[in-house]
């Protein structure tokens, strides 16, 4: 009886095996064929500006998308939200037993356009490599028709998050090309406002959890491994924010006349902010830490076969140290993190002028993990502030206030509101079936075990998804690790693009 359960699933593994292997060979063929096409449609969209505040651009995206899945037979909606619209996909499979959420965002960050090496970020390029290693521009390359190895696409969401959804529906064009069909039902949610909260996606839920309802949820945003191996990720941060704003005089004084007797309130925030960590980068707001048990031995296991190199990573970033949060860089993202990322006070440069400002303000983000409350991280950052002697207002001080407390700060979270709420953080148990299910597939396609995150760095809104629904989510990364995310000169390797299509096409016929 041993033996034949033996060699049945020993047949059922090399059947599965040659599936895999068929399946990545007809898809490569077709994305080789049809690059021009797939590169000609990722451009158009990439075309269109898309930041979450344009009302107007981002209603043309969402209408240019769902033309899109319209063409490929969905069931294709806009769906109203009280903020930006969604987009949302439903392919029917004849026979399909279970159904599949996939989700992916078509907004991106806000940016400078003076810091783009470009006309315009929504003026795609192609360089021939990477722009800060000396690439070239390619003229003309929407004429061409295959593309030189380590070309790279720039524009605004070339890599978060348009170039996952030009993957998925270039995915079913090619398993179509070759006869065949996805093997669940798939519905598609594309977020309009991932880059500012997703508001609308999360206060959707009540009214359209029927859509969403599935035996799992796949996530098509953030970047592979810096390896560039096959990746897959189990779990996302959750985010909190502050604002801080330490005042000073009334106006701005001139720093000869009253310099060593009126305080400064960027010197009084910097201070503020050094008291909140240590030299080695931990936090040492009381209770921090607190809420996040001691990783297990398996789990530390887990986290040790990631395998990053610090020192090459330490090289590209150009940084000589690293914070001692964890032992290692994955360890570091099972804690929450505290994080200054902006600070502006008066002027610098050639507008620097001799004042003592009026004010400081610093925007702080807090990245969570799944034992973390947001609400609860960020009464811990305020208790701390109180005992470094600041009287906390949620608007600016009056005259009365001034004179009464020597040191005072206005603190808002969010879209500057009182009342501190965050996105929170989830994630799936890598050995629960959709996980293993997910792991092996992308192994058979690639021949090699993908590399398995427990938590990602980046936030993505779906722990309401995860609470309300009870399904498993798990986030299959495509991009290039060094695409500029968030930054000016984002950018797309296009074998990432290629590879994503094959990759996705494997798991849309798993």
């Amino acid at each position: 009886m041993k033996t034949q359960k033996a060699i049945a699933w020993l047949a059922l593994l090399v059947t599965s095996l040659y599936g895999a292997a068929q399946t990545r060979a007809s898809v490569e063929r077709y994305v080789a064929d049809h690059q021009q096409e797939i590169l000609g449609e990722f451009v158009s969209l990439l075309s269109i500006p898309n930041v979450a505040s344009d009302k107007p651009n981002i209603r043309k995206n969402a209408e240019q998308l769902r033309q899109m899945l319209l063409r490929r037979g969905f069931a294709a909606d806009i769906l109203e939200t009280d903020v930006n619209p969604l987009v949302y996909g439903e392919l029917r499979v004849p026979g399909a037993s279970r159904t599949i959420l996939w989700y992916a965002h078509y907004d991106g960050q806000p940016f400078d356009p003076k810091l783009w090496k470009q006309d315009s970020a929504f003026k795609p390029i192609m360089r021939d490599g990477r722009m800060e290693d000396g690439a070239k521009e390619i003229p003309d390359f929407s004429s061409l028709k295959t593309y030189p190895p380590g070309a790279r696409v720039y524009a605004r969401s070339a890599s978060d998050d348009k170039s996952p959804i030009i993957a998925l529906l270039a995915a079913i064009d090619a398993l179509r090309a070759s006869g065949q069909q996805p093997k669940s039902n798939v519905r598609l949610i594309l977020d309009g406002e991932e880059e500012a909260s997703s508001h609308g996606l999360i206060s959707s839920l009540p009214k359209y959890k029927d859509k969403y309802r599935a035996e799992m949820m796949l996530v098509l945003d953030g970047p592979v491994h810096s390896s560039g191996k096959p990746t897959v990720v189990f779990g996302g941060r959750g985010i909190a924010t502050l604002e801080l704003t330490v005042f000073g005089p009334k106006f701005a004084l001139h720093s000869g006349h009253y310099g060593n007797w009126v305080p400064n309130p960027a010197m009084d925030l910097i201070q503020l902010i050094a008291s909140m960590k240590d030299d080695n980068g931990r936090a040492v707001v009381e209770g921090f830490y607190d809420d996040v048990p001691p990783l297990t031995a398996e789990e530390k296991r887990i986290l040790a076969s990631v395998p990053d190199d610090p020192q090459e990573l330490m090289q590209f970033f150009g940084i000589a140290r690293t914070d001692k949060v964890g032992g290692s860089l994955q360890e570091a993202l099972q804690y929450p993190s505290l994080n200054v990322r902006g600070l502006r006070s008066a002027y610098i440069g050639s507008e620097a002028r001799t004042i003592i400002p009026e004010s400081a303000t610093a925007s702080i983000d807090i990245r969570l993990v799944r034992e973390t409350d947001p609400d609860r991280m960020i009464r811990r950052v305020i208790d701390h502030i109180r005992k470094q002697g600041f009287y906390v207002v949620d608007k600016d001080p009056d005259d009365a206030t001034r004179a009464k407390y020597p040191r005072i700060i206005r603190v808002t979270s969010g879209s500057g509101g009182a009342t501190f709420a965050g996105t929170k953080a989830y994630r799936t148990e890598m050995n629960h079936p959709a996980a293993v299910e997910i792991t092996n597939v992308i192994q058979r396609t690639w021949n090699e075990m993908p590399i398995r995150i427990r938590t990602m760095g980046g936030t993505v809104p779906m722990a309401p998804f995860a609470e309300t629904l009870g399904f498993p989510i798990i986030s299959i990364p495509v991009v290039n690790f060094d695409n500029n995310q968030h930054s000016e000169n984002e950018n797309l390797r296009l074998e990432n693009l290629w590879k994503a299509v094959v990759t996705f096409a494997a798991v849309l016929a798993m």
